[in-house]
């Protein structure tokens, strides 16, 4: 299972799957606010982990990007017994501090007004300067704008004010809990998630950390073979 990041779709998973091949069975959804899902509502981390639940298979490998990262490490503290091995790529376990996380909080909510106020073109131009995202290569950029423009503003307004950064709780503490292996892929150019899978790393019991080479934050578009490859 294969959960994307915040304004993509389970279409951003697409290189990863045809690398994987045909010996893979692949599930890449599209969680709610995002593409297909975009009117369904709530959204919230509950009803996403339900969703997951009903659609994955008894035991399976999971993996998550950014976001789709942060949703997988709430899946697999719940769902420990069928997670087989855990893949997380530039994902983060959340903000630690409560005065942070509610600074956050609320930097969402006036962020997610202001989405709400764009056509989707005029939001996924905004989102691609995204500093973690603007060095992308022109063609990754492109991909990824294409996958964006699969999304509505009112969705993402709304996974924005559900699943964000700070809507979420700080799992910093329940890393340790992680009984299952899991691989921690950062790319070199991602200095701010490098960082943080480094200290992820130091927490999880079977952690294994990839720092990919010549790749920023979206490792699974920029390189996406060795990301099948280490799934």
């Amino acid at each position: 299972m294969l959960l994307h990041g915040f304004t993509h779709t389970g279409a951003s998973w697409t290189g990863v799957i045809e690398a994987m091949g045909e010996r893979y069975r692949a599930l890449a959804p599209d969680i709610r606010g995002h593409g297909t899902a975009s009117r369904a509502r709530p959204i919230t981390l509950a009803r996403v982990l339900h969703d997951l639940d009903r659609l994955a298979p008894q035991k399976f490998v999971l993996a998550g990007y950014s976001m789709g990262g942060r949703i997988a490490l709430h899946v697999a503290l719940a769902l420990p017994e069928r997670i087989t091995n855990l893949v997380l790529i530039g994902a983060s376990p959340g903000i630690a501090d409560p005065g942070r996380r509610a600074q956050r909080r609320e930097a969402d909510e006036r962020l997610a007004a202001e989405l709400q106020r764009l056509s989707i073109e005029q939001l996924a131009d905004r989102w691609a300067q995204t500093p973690v995202l603007a060095d992308q290569p022109q063609a990754v950029a492109a991909v990824a704008r294409a996958d964006r423009m699969r999304n509505t503003p009112e969705g993402l307004a709304g996974a924005l004010r559900g699943l964000g950064t700070g809507a979420l709780s700080s799992l910093w503490d329940r890393l340790g809990e992680l009984s299952m292996p899991v691989t921690l892929i950062v790319g070199d150019r991602d200095a701010r998630f490098r960082q943080i899978a480094q200290q992820m790393a130091q927490r999880i019991p079977a952690a294994e950390l990839v720092i990919v080479g010549a790749a920023g934050h979206a490792v699974h578009l920029e390189a996406p073979r060795e990301v099948a490859k280490l799934i």
